[in-house]
């Protein structure tokens, strides 16, 4: 897509304006969002120490997973920072306490360092009449999250300056009506979005899904040329997370 062609469709009116009432009752996910780093002294044990640590976080995120969703990835390869991210969502914040308080109670935890973690929450949009094939959400409004089984995760936290929260409800439509359309022009890019209002540093915390790499990057370069991208204060860090089973995420450590 040529940058001449996304500019003249930015201009164009992108028809009716529909403002959403977000604040319909329904049951929420909480989410979070764990990014983790072993630290090189863990490498450094004996094989079979390492072996038995490994078993032992793993049974902890098999016992949960009977509980709630819980997705793990790894990042060796692709951050320097951390190793891996384990992505838990739950209607009760007690199960989401649970399962890391157990993660913390195991011996590979006194060598992991967390450095950075995100919480947040499912929420209908305000912008979106009707759910799409992208979205990531069921028959429940975007209340519920339904991860699928493609190979990468792209997640990344952002925040909209204060002018766009000062704009009419109709003006911020009519401009995430575009940014959603030209969202949907990749529809091998599936979106999970949630909401971190008052709940963590960030306003947003989303999540893409896809087996292609090459058209996540196609499509955030397109959506940078949206009216409403010109209003994001901050979206970064931004992490390429690779599927991976348990048992598999945790030999990629080393």
């Amino acid at each position: 897509m040529s940058e001449t062609s996304t500019t003249t469709r930015s201009r164009q009116q992108v028809g009716p304006v529909r403002v959403r009432d977000a604040t319909k009752p329904g049951a929420r996910q909480l989410v979070r969002f764990a990014f983790y780093r072993v630290m090189p002294e863990w490498r450094r044990l004996d094989p079979e120490e390492k072996a038995r640590q490994r078993r032992e976080l793993a049974a902890v995120l098999v016992d949960h997973t009977a509980k709630m969703l819980v997705r793990t990835y790894t990042l060796v390869g692709t951050r320097g920072d951390v190793d891996f991210m384990i992505w838990a969502v739950s209607e009760e914040a007690e199960r989401l306490q649970g399962l890391f308080a157990d993660l913390n109670r195991t011996a590979l935890a006194g060598y992991l360092t967390c450095p950075h973690s995100y919480t947040s929450m499912t929420k209908r949009s305000i912008y979106v009449d009707v759910d799409h094939p992208n979205s990531g959400a069921g028959g429940r409004d975007r209340l519920v999250l339904a991860p699928g089984s493609r190979r990468f995760l792209f997640v990344y936290p952002f925040i909209k300056n204060r002018a766009w929260w000062a704009l009419p409800a109709e003006e911020r439509q009519r401009m995430m009506e575009e940014h959603i359309r030209v969202g949907h022009e990749f529809p091998s890019v599936k979106i999970n979005t949630t909401y971190s209002f008052g709940l963590d540093d960030q306003e947003f915390v989303v999540a893409f899904e896809t087996d292609s790499a090459a058209d996540f990057l196609d499509c955030v370069q397109v959506l940078r040329d949206t009216e409403a991208s010109s209003y994001t204060a901050r979206d970064v860090p931004s992490f390429t997370c690779i599927r991976t089973e348990t048992k598999e995420m945790l030999e990629s450590l080393g």
